[in-house]
């Protein structure tokens, strides 16, 4: 598309951190945008400077995503204005601490907010889009998908969900023109640390990425085509790697015999 027609960007968790930075990039690559979370003061100064300095439209959208009404609010508007084309899945929170210490409601509020809302946002948008043969949705994973021993694992749980996710979606859209993408970021220095109760400054900081540097990453991975985009993985055939062994299980998934080795008459 050339930036006179790339339409506009519906940006989740767009007040501060890895959404603020995506909205700032794609303003600057010139899609207008609406901007999604709770604060709105902070979106409203959001707002204002990107239309300023990039001579955009921006539309501030108060709405928590944990809450049921709001999410369809949203998925309303996604469906409704034929000028979005792309969403930017990015709202979510962090854990406060491991899995045999966490408050339970808490976690069933980051359930709502990085499985539920995200489910059903990506989910909306990838039917809208499809129907009308065009379309973009980028969904923010996480690398801990892949190590949930060394993470919270309701947390790690998520992430895998979103990388599922976006994996499947990428099967059934096929042939749609549509295009979907799950960035798995590592350690990345946003606020999120902070509202779960941590300090991103306890961390190794050669493991910690600035937020600009992530963002751009990802971007560069999303017009390079890539489905899953890793922004810290140096060679790409780790990940390609990883995908042949997970194909090399497909034809024993499911037989209708249990394996020899165990025993099973």
């Amino acid at each position: 598309m050339s930036k006179e027609n790339l339409g506009t960007a519906v940006v989740t968790g767009a007040s501060s951190g890895i959404g603020a930075t995506y909205a700032e990039r794609l303003a600057g690559r010139g899609y207008n945008l609406i901007l999604v979370a709770r604060d709105l003061a902070r979106l409203n100064e959001l707002a204002e400077r990107l239309k300023r300095q990039h001579g955009v439209a921006v539309e501030a959208f108060k709405a928590d995503l944990t809450s049921t009404e709001d999410v369809r609010k949203l998925e309303q508007r996604i469906r409704d204005d034929r000028a979005v084309t792309l969403l930017v899945n990015n709202a979510g929170i962090a854990p406060q601490g491991d899995l045999l210490t966490h408050d339970l409601d808490y976690l069933d509020r980051l359930i709502a907010l990085n499985v539920t809302a995200v489910n059903r946002l990506a989910i909306a948008a990838a039917q809208t889009f499809a129907e009308r043969g065009w379309g973009d949705i980028i969904n923010i994973s996480s690398v801990t998908a892949f190590i949930p021993e060394r993470f919270n694992g309701t947390y790690s749980a998520t992430k895998a969900f979103v990388l599922n996710l976006t994996q499947a979606l990428n099967a059934e859209l096929q042939g749609k023109g549509v295009r979907v993408q799950a960035v798995l970021p590592g350690y990345t220095r946003t606020e999120i640390f902070e509202r779960a109760g941590r300090s991103i400054d306890a961390l190794d900081p050669s493991t910690v990425m600035e937020v600009h540097d992530m963002v751009d990453a990802a971007l560069a991975g999303f017009d390079q085509g890539e489905l899953v985009t890793i922004p810290s993985l140096p060679d790409a055939k780790d990940w390609e790697g990883l995908n042949a062994a997970r194909a090399v299980l497909g034809p024993n998934l499911s037989r209708d015999k249990p394996a020899a080795r165990y025993g099973v008459q």
